[in-house]
């Protein structure tokens, strides 16, 4: 175990915001947190329609030619995170976390790819979905499933230490939204919602409930002492 006191975060709702745009926004932040001008922080957002290929990414894995997706107005885009190919839409709460490993004792990036599935298994479990990891994957499942459905995606970088990118929870978005793909490469894997695993019909509600639910897990896994956040 670590020794290092709890640590002052802050968690931003950034509202729709455009995948080339967020990134620009994340490249800012890192350097900020980098050079000690801010704190860790939690940027939570959705994206408007857009598919990205990871480092790890196989083409094959788009089931759809780019210039058809350009047409129906989907951005394919490839960037510096782990794994394979993913798709974010309305109705997923994505989450990018700024921190600072460094801070935090030892830096292990498989430790905190192991603690934002914790943190996610939690928000869930607030929600009344019981999740789980599965071994030798990343990203959050629902327990028990045969075949196994995916409910969250994960895949980070790291740039000293600092990291950037983060995860994917799928709340309201529909499995068919990803029907041009095969996600994160797993052929055997189907993939689910919040909405879905509890039987409701989407709404808004559901996404401020599970917006809060991620804001709470986070504060508990991480040992935070603060939270900054904005309603939607």
């Amino acid at each position: 175990m670590t020794n290092f006191e709890p640590l002052s975060f802050s968690i931003e709702w950034l509202d729709r915001v455009d995948y080339q745009e967020a990134q620009l926004i994340q490249e800012q932040a890192v350097t900020d947190r980098r050079d000690e001008r801010t704190g860790d922080r939690l940027l939570l957002l959705e994206h408007p329609d857009v598919i990205t290929f990871g480092r790890n990414a196989k083409e094959h894995n788009l089931l759809t030619s780019r210039e058809k997706l350009l047409a129906r107005g989907v951005a394919v885009h490839e960037v510096a995170r782990g794994g394979d190919v993913t798709f974010h839409g309305p109705g997923q709460l994505v989450g990018y976390p700024i921190f600072d490993l460094k801070s935090r004792g030892t830096p292990d990036v498989f430790l905190f790819l192991r603690k934002l599935e914790t943190a996610l298994i939690q928000a869930l479990g607030l929600l009344g979905v019981h999740a789980c990891r599965v071994e030798g994957m990343t990203g959050v499942f629902i327990s028990g499933s045969a075949p196994r459905r995916k409910i969250a995606s994960i895949g980070i970088g790291v740039k000293r230490w600092v990291t950037f990118h983060g995860f994917a929870l799928n709340v309201l978005i529909s499995p068919n939204e990803f029907n041009d793909i095969v996600p994160c490469g797993l052929e055997e894997v189907e993939i689910t919602s919040v909405y879905k695993e509890l039987g409701e019909a989407p709404s808004i509600s559901l996404f401020k409930t599970a917006k809060t639910a991620v804001e709470s897990s986070f504060a508990d896994v991480f040992d935070l002492d603060r939270i900054a956040g904005m309603e939607i």
